[in-house]
């Protein structure tokens, strides 16, 4: 049976770093990434819709440390794949994914102080053992998006196509597409099939907060011509971390007056009737995502006429395109349901601790890294009002931190203990998305206070899970060498940051 050190189940952004981080801080550790699908990059190798591209800016989506290479700040999806291959092949760890290897269950044993982890490749099942997993699957469900049934769609003559699972033979040239949905991915689709098709429609059910951004950084581009390229990195880096989180502070303080600015901004690109109508939302700024249309791309197909918005709810299908509750009706050859994710969280994996079953869904969120009372498990899941890979980052670093520990203790596991009358009080994600509301009961919920509550606060979080102590009370170092029979509770002494 073959042990590793590090187990890392997952190949996409948040597994590369971590395997990164693992091989600069942690160079004797044994790890493999282990990859259910046939080619890495997760995201941005699944998803292959026309115009896919970043949905925050580089600076921050690129690693602390790999600057991102390109000139565009919000960039396509095949970029960003050369991007993660390139970062891979730099770091040499081809060698360490293991492609088409699904991970179905992992339990714990005190005892061993492991991870027994059940594999399928190719339909044939294998065991693997290790002291650590890392969890780095995402939030969603690669195999399938959110893809409700609307009545009569059997009876459409054209075809209906979702962006998750985008059929490569899809001609859409000369056509009329209607694009159901206004998140990210129908914003990013629209402007994309316009250039091709006689017309794109999107259809949505109620506005959404969206907001124009270059995507190429002037000033990012000015310091390169005059400072170090990792120098100027870190400025332009610094730069969008700072904005991001003092605009967002003012969302929450004051969403009024960033709703007025946001709408100010749209001034510029749309007129008033056309906001009013159809981009102004009937929600606070970042309660959901907020959209960035690189360079105003939607907001020109619209005025060109190339594009047009419709805010109305579907009635049904019939076999020349949807009807609509209003009574109007929007004809089309091709639609496409941009209607979501279907989220899976811990990639799936059924978890059992000394032969329990664990319900993710009854656990604390230590941190937002960690399960109460599961011993050795950690998990990367990134901002929802920032880049992932900011918190990605400092997950991989605080993890070889916790490994350090272990080390210097002579500790087999830690844990984060749930005592006394801790509970979940709110969702684990504070946000009003729809895919986030379908999926709440499948999520641990946070605690009242730290550390069961994890902030969605860059600048909070860095100092702490970078420099923090580790022996904050709750995380527990146990099962040292001189005590391999001790129970999982059993606490190491010791006071190492």
């Amino acid at each position: 049976m073959d042990h590793l050190d590090v187990l890392i189940v997952g190949a996409g952004i948040s597994g590369i770093g971590m395997a990164r981080h693992l091989r600069r801080h942690r160079p004797g550790d044994s790890f493999a990434l282990l990859e259910a699908r046939d080619a890495l990059g997760g995201t941005w190798d699944l998803f292959r819709y026309p115009g896919i591209r970043s949905d925050s800016d580089m600076h921050t989506f690129g690693y602390g440390f790999r600057p991102w290479p390109g000139e565009k700040t919000i960039a396509d999806g095949p970029s960003i794949l050369r991007y993660l291959h390139d970062t891979v092949r730099e770091a040499g760890l081809d060698g360490a994914i293991r492609y088409r290897h699904r991970v179905t269950r992992a339990a714990w044993s005190s005892r061993d102080a492991r991870w027994t982890v059940d594999v399928e490749r190719d339909g044939v099942a294998g065991t693997l053992t290790c002291r650590m997993l890392a969890v780095c699957a995402g939030y969603y469900d690669p195999e399938r998006g959110h893809a409700p049934r609307f009545e009569g769609d059997s009876s459409f003559a054209g075809r209906i196509v979702h962006p998750q699972a985008w059929p490569a033979d899809l001609d859409w040239a000369g056509r009329r597409v209607v694009v159901i949905g206004s998140g990210a991915t129908a914003v990013t689709l629209v402007p994309a099939m316009a250039a091709r098709a006689a017309h794109v429609t999107m259809l949505q059910r109620s506005p959404t907060w969206m907001v124009s951004r270059p995507s190429r950084d002037a000033l990012g581009a000015a310091l390169e011509r005059v400072l170090p390229r990792r120098a100027a990195h870190a400025i332009a880096r610094w730069r969008s971390v700072l904005f991001g989180a003092w605009f967002f502070r003012l969302c929450r303080r004051d969403p009024r007056r960033a709703g007025r600015g946001l709408l100010k901004l749209l001034r510029a690109e749309l007129p008033r009737e056309t906001i009013a109508a159809h981009f102004t939302p009937r929600y606070d700024p970042w309660t959901q995502r907020l959209c960035l249309v690189p360079d105003g791309d939607l907001f020109a197909a619209i005025r060109e006429g190339r594009a047009s918005v419709v805010t109305d709810h579907v009635e049904r299908f019939d076999a020349r395109g949807i009807v609509l509750r209003s009574g109007a009706r929007l004809d089309a050859d091709v639609i496409v349901t941009a209607t979501g994710l279907e989220l899976k969280f811990l990639g799936g994996i059924a978890l059992e601790v000394d032969g329990a079953r664990v319900d993710p869904a009854a656990c604390l969120p230590y941190r937002g890294l960690m399960l109460s009372d599961v011993p050795n498990l950690v998990q990367v899941f990134g901002y929802t009002n920032a880049s992932w890979t900011l918190r990605a980052d400092l997950v991989a670093r605080w993890t070889c931190r916790v490994l350090d520990r272990m080390d210097r203790l002579g500790a087999r596991w830690a844990v984060p203990r749930r005592r006394g009358g801790e509970t979940g009080v709110d969702p684990m994600v504070d946000f009003s998305s729809g895919y986030f509301a379908r999926a709440l009961d499948r999520f641990p919920k946070q605690g009242a206070r730290a550390p069961w509550r994890a902030e969605q606060d860059y600048l909070r979080e860095l100092p702490r899970l970078r420099f923090g102590r580790l022996d904050d009370g709750v995380l527990e170092f146990g099962g040292t060498t001189a005590g391999r029979g001790a129970p999982a509770s059993g606490l190491a002494s010791g006071s190492a940051t």
